[in-house]
């Protein structure tokens, strides 16, 4: 099973690779490691996020891509669907299957033909549009809605503290 992972991966790294994609920037960890990658997510243009660079660790369970990774940014980042400790929470990395608390549909879980470019695309559309409704940040959830002021000052202190980890 951990054969069939590591190819698929080896594959959407070299295909990366050959192709980079506007928007972020992945490799290994570690070279022995297929299953650590290592994210750069750039801010998207036209979002408080804009001219941020935001670390990611993605770790990809043996069983991929029957299973979602995890994903964790290492920057600091203020949003919505982050935990405070890094972890990003979106639908499509959530295990397949119905949801049992009943807010996402099958659908809109994870499914195998997910690959890190699909992944990434999605972290980066989350940062251009938060769900404030299943926030993994109530916090953070809470300042979009009611202080969206304060949620950009904030942001804006994250983005400047990417840039100078540069």
């Amino acid at each position: 099973m951990a054969s069939q992972a590591s190819l698929l991966l080896q594959k959407q790294l070299k295909d990366l690779c050959k192709n980079p994609v506007d928007g972020f920037s992945a490799g290994l960890v570690d070279e022995n490691n297929i299953f650590e990658w290592s994210v750069t997510v750039i801010g998207p243009p036209d979002t408080l996020y804009e001219g941020g660079f935001f670390n990611a660790i993605m770790s990809f369970p043996s069983n991929y891509p029957n299973s979602p990774p995890t994903v964790k940014f290492t920057s600091e980042i203020w949003h919505p669907n982050v935990y405070t400790d890094g972890r990003v929470c979106i639908s499509i990395l959530h295990p397949p299957g119905d949801d049992p608390n009943g807010y996402e549909l099958a659908s809109e879980r994870w499914t195998p033909v997910h690959t890190v470019e699909s992944i990434v695309l999605s972290i980066i559309s989350m940062l251009s549009s938060p769900n404030d409704e299943s926030p993994a940040n109530v916090e953070a959830a809470k300042m979009w809605r009611d202080n969206r002021d304060e949620f950009r000052k904030k942001v804006g202190r994250c983005v400047r503290k990417s840039q100078e980890m540069l």
